[in-house]
């Protein structure tokens, strides 16, 4: 359980490290991007940083969700186990 749980978290963070180095290399690189106004006026900046705070979110409860799946099955499976 806590191996599957484990390497998730690396998982997770991979992804997370991708999406923030995404950021820093617009912002450092390229950033007139950066100061495009897509929608409502509000430049690419901003809501690239309230994607990556929305995804930090959302990838926490994803993670917390499968840690609690993964303790459900561990408690099913140690149920099952015959004792001599």
């Amino acid at each position: 359980m806590a191996s599957r749980s484990s390497r998730m978290r690396f998982v997770y963070f991979a992804v997370y490290l991708g999406l923030y180095g995404g950021f820093v290399l617009l912002a450092t690189f390229a950033p007139h991007n950066m100061e495009a106004t897509p929608l409502a006026g509000v430049n690419l900046a901003v809501w690239y940083g309230l994607g990556l705070i929305g995804a930090a979110v959302v990838m926490a409860l994803a993670y917390g969700w499968h840690c609690r799946s993964d303790q459900e099955h561990a408690s099913t499976d140690a149920s099952r186990e015959v004792l001599p």
